[in-house]
């Protein structure tokens, strides 16, 4: 039992997801071990046991989010020569930047010590963001195999384009309504539609 009487499954994921309402919610600013413990109903002890300070906590939570992403990878190589190369990739952009992929990036951003420690743990760039281009780059050299992404497309600098891209479409809409897919397919169109051979 938590503290609080609350039976507590799973500690980790339940901290995660509360610090998650917080970003999105507050912002980063508003990110501390009390806001997150409070929105997860519990004492404040709890995170401490858990974890070794605030930014371990922090660091976790980025690692724990960016091999969610990696297992969302696996799902869009394998669609891979089905459906359409721009719609898989809007699908699955507007899946990662619609969830709180840009509250996070803008949380790494604004602690040095949360990204030395995700540095000390292998990750380089702008953690998720670095990630992400990194899968969208394995897709469509899978899509090149396929035949439907021209052979001499260079995908190591389409994909960080269209996470550039994407982010910034996502970033400008943070306090409102996210952006329409129609603007996520224009994106992706306006990148990678030189390059695609379907039809």
């Amino acid at each position: 039992m938590a503290p609080t009487g609350v039976a507590i499954r799973d500690v980790r994921e339940q901290l995660f997801e509360a610090a998650e309402r917080v970003l999105l919610r507050d912002g980063v600013t508003a990110l501390t071990s009390r806001a997150v413990t409070t929105e997860a109903g519990c004492a404040k002890g709890v995170l401490h046991r858990h974890f070794a300070d605030f930014d371990a906590f922090l660091a976790e939570l980025v690692l724990d989010r960016i091999g969610g992403l990696r297992l969302r990878a696996e799902g869009l190589c394998e669609s891979a020569g089905t459906g359409t190369v721009v719609a898989n990739l809007a699908v699955v952009l507007a899946d990662l930047f619609g969830s709180v992929a840009v509250a996070i990036v803008a949380l790494v951003i604004s602690r040095d010590e949360l990204r030395a420690r995700l540095r000390a743990a292998g990750s380089k760039g702008i953690p998720l963001l670095t990630e992400a281009a990194a899968v969208i780059a394995a897709y469509l050299t899978a899509e090149q195999a396929h035949g439907r992404i021209a052979p001499d497309a260079d995908v190591d600098t389409l994909a960080p384009t269209l996470i550039g891209a994407t982010h910034l479409l996502f970033a400008s809409a943070r306090n409102t309504e996210p952006p329409a897919m129609t603007e996520v397919v224009k994106v992706v169109t306006a990148v990678v539609g030189g390059v695609v051979r379907e039809g």
